[in-house]
């Protein structure tokens, strides 16, 4: 008697970023894939994100690139400004010297964009069902895979499989089946989010400091502000990062706007006035994760996205990590689909050091952004004396990255 077929079938939790790039990349090696989302009427929570050409380079690859080009827009430069003058500090250019430099374009746009986008793709392969409304619970591992189970209209049911990839964020429930990965830790620090339109009148002070076709970041010892234009243009995106308690798990929170008023406080007028005029602040808890700890049992289980390395935003890569993991995933359980203790081990082998370098540049941005005194002074005159082109040049580690390069380097 032959010995059953052991699965090819993904399964994955979780249908964000991270859950929908991973099913479009084991879709198109093909795998096939059950994706279940817990939220009956799923929609991407937050506001902007940026993507810079490492993601984009990534998402040409899955037809999902075309679908954003309408709605997001590639700025010119991310510029750097001092909250107290405006004064510009640096400059790094974007736009056709991106797409030109590191092969892809960096895009920024609203977060319900580039979910859309995704959708759109995953509700195109054939290869993927996708259910929402439905919870994965718990999962048993065997010789010959795993078996989920999976609360739908409050009904068990049981989905077989290959590998579960937990892609079910920050404050996931499936972490508990990887032994040894903690939870999440605050970080200290409150994201702020609102959006306005491109014409609203709070903007207007700010005059050419608010550039409408670039990225521009507020520097303050207490705090900053990035804004960039969403929805093709027709939207200005605002995120101001300052310390604070958490609020506990969980988006948007409405919290008293105090901290942030005062955080910007003593800031140039123009831009008090903005953080005061804005309207309604939805504020973020940011959370983080310990980049070394594990991200995957060979039994059959592994995390990606924001499940595994959580990271503050001050290297604008939480969605672009989450986007490479999935990609990476699965082309190397691709390469080694009999081998899927050896898969997840050059899986981390790939993404741990890649991951880990992302952490501490955005640990470095954190200092040197919110710097004071006499080292905000060393920041600027050192910042003064590089040119565009070597700010770039400092960022080809980031943005340059290749992930079938990488995939190609490392056996």
């Amino acid at each position: 008697m032959s010995n059953p077929t052991r699965s090819r079938q993904i399964v994955i939790a979780g249908g964000g970023i991270a859950g929908l790039t991973a099913a479009l990349a084991f879709a198109q090696r093909g795998f096939p894939v059950q994706l279940f989302e817990r939220a009956a009427n799923p929609q991407e929570a937050g506001a902007g994100l940026q993507l810079s050409p490492n993601a984009t380079r990534i998402l040409q690859r899955l037809g999902v690139l075309d679908l954003l080009r309408p709605v997001a827009v590639a700025p010119e430069a991310v510029v750097l400004r001092n909250a107290s003058t405006l004064g510009e500090v640096a400059r790094v250019p974007l736009g056709e010297a991106a797409a030109a430099r590191w092969g892809a374009p960096y895009l920024v746009l609203h977060r319900a964009d580039l979910y859309g986008a995704l959708a759109a793709r995953v509700a195109q392969d054939p290869a993927i069902t996708m259910t929402t409304g439905a919870a994965l619970r718990d999962a048993a591992f065997h010789p010959m895979g795993l078996t989920a189970s999976i609360d739908v209209d409050s009904r068990v049911r049981e989905v077989s499989g290959l590998l579960l990839v937990a892609a079910d964020g920050v404050w996931s429930s499936l972490r508990r089946l990887v032994d040894g990965a903690p939870e999440s830790r605050f970080s200290g620090r409150v994201a702020w989010r609102t959006t306005l339109r491109a014409d609203d009148p709070a903007i207007a002070p700010l005059g050419a400091a608010l550039g409408r076709d670039v990225v521009t970041t507020f520097l303050h010892p207490r705090a900053h502000l990035v804004a960039y234009p969403v929805r093709a243009g027709a939207a200005i995106n605002l995120v101001a990062i300052t310390g604070g308690v958490s609020p506990g798990e969980g988006w948007s929170t409405r919290l008293d706007p105090a901290p942030l008023h005062a955080a910007f406080g003593d800031a140039a007028a123009p831009l008090a006035r903005l953080v005061r005029d804005a309207g309604t602040w939805t504020s973020w808890p940011l959370h983080a994760i310990d980049p070394g700890a594990p991200w995957s049992d060979k039994a059959g289980v592994v995390l990606v996205g924001d499940a595994a390395h959580a990271m503050t935003p001050f290297a604008a890569q939480g969605a672009a990590a989450a986007i490479e993991d999935a990609y990476v995933l699965a082309a190397v359980l691709d390469d080694a689909p009999n081998d899927l203790a050896g898969a997840l081990a050059r899986y981390e082998k790939i993404r741990r050091p890649r991951v880990r370098r992302v952490v501490r540049r955005a640990a470095f941005n954190a200092f040197a952004w919110h710097a004071s005194g006499p080292v905000a002074a060393v920041r600027n005159a050192i910042l003064a004396r590089r040119s565009g082109e070597r700010l770039a040049a400092d960022l080809d580690w980031l943005y340059g990255w290749d992930a079938d390069a990488a995939l190609r380097a490392t056996p």
